[in-house]
């Protein structure tokens, strides 16, 4: 299980030492924003991101990291992607669905089998032709995927089968990918900002909400919420974009010395959270948290007629070759 409080210490020295080296470097500098808090992995991958790529480079390059939306939520920073106000950031597949609809394939519900699944779809011929079809539309280049969780329904009630969701008012992020599973199962799927989810438990506001376990533990979403509920309905997943105007004016070499110090940091973050999802069920139970165990093939059976509907956003060969990948 991930101490929060060492990485939290060593995420504040790191961000200390990245400061201290920016001011007195006279290499570029350069932005990666995200919206995670320094508690999580993805910020403390994304220092191991500046500290690897300011070596590569000698210190002709050094990484300022902006956490916790400190450069706008999700949305804004992707913009400020595009027209090359940041250089890098982390967002969610779903974002790049919006610019390419196919590529949102793997936040869909149950599209993934497991994480092993996930794996071989990261490394997979599937995967490059997405990414290479979504920076032909964007010119953001996708980096590396990182493994984000099975995502699980949290809520004031035990949810073990599809009908439990009924009436539901559960939180989502706003894209398709996120609301069809409440959709299908007859909740009511109500978009809202990752910084307001809280309080909306809180304040009854919302009666639900849907996020990896490790993601519950950051954000305290199990202080409001008295049952977890393990339908790992999504492998969720999250991208590295870099700005076009990055890559155009990187070397060659210094472009691949980045992607490979972002690849290298995606693959620590991603095992670092399939160890936390290995023990935090206990932890949660041992909060007073109550963890309901769940018959995933009713999901799934709720789910599928939707997946191969003629309204998803992707080519029946595309969703056949992500299922043919073992």
């Amino acid at each position: 299980m991930m101490k929060l409080t060492r990485r939290t210490a060593i995420g504040a020295m790191a961000a200390a030492t990245m400061a201290f080296g920016t001011a007195a470097s006279a290499g570029e500098v350069l932005k990666f924003g995200h919206v995670y808090e320094t508690a999580t992995p993805y910020h403390e991958a994304a220092l191991k991101v500046a500290e690897n790529f300011a070596k590569a480079t000698e210190g002709r390059y050094t990484i300022e990291v902006f956490p916790a939306s400190q450069l706008g939520k999700e949305a804004a920073m992707n913009e400020a992607l595009t027209l090359g106000t940041i250089d890098m950031i982390y967002t969610g597949v779903a974002f790049l669905g919006q610019s390419y609809p196919p590529i949102a394939i793997s936040d869909f519900p149950f599209t993934m089998r497991d994480y092993d699944h996930w794996k071989a779809y990261a490394k997979s011929d599937l995967f490059a032709d997405l990414s290479q079809d979504y920076t032909n539309i964007t010119g953001n280049e996708v980096a590396a995927l990182t493994y984000y969780g099975a995502r699980q329904v949290t809520s004031n009630k035990p949810i073990l089968s599809p009908d439990d969701m009924s009436g539901l008012k559960i939180r989502t992020p706003n894209a398709p990918a996120y609301q069809l599973f409440p959709k299908v199962t007859g909740a009511n799927p109500t978009p809202m900002a990752f910084s307001e989810v809280y309080l909306a438990l809180q304040q009854g506001v919302v009666d639900a909400q849907e996020n990896p376990l490790p993601t519950i533990k950051f954000k305290k979403f199990y202080e409001v919420q008295s049952n977890i509920n393990l339908t790992s309905h999504i492998t969720n997943s999250l991208v590295t974009l870099i700005s076009p105007a990055t890559k155009a004016k990187l070397s060659d070499e210094d472009f691949a010395a980045l992607k490979a110090a972002i690849a290298e940091s995606a693959q620590w973050a991603s095992n670092e959270i399939v160890d936390s999802e290995a023990n935090l069920a206990d932890w949660f139970r041992e909060q007073g948290v109550t963890v309901n165990e769940v018959d995933r093939s009713k999901f799934i059976a709720a789910v599928a007629p939707a997946l191969s509907g003629a309204d998803m956003p992707w080519d029946a060969s595309v969703f056949e070759r992500l299922q043919a990948i073992k």
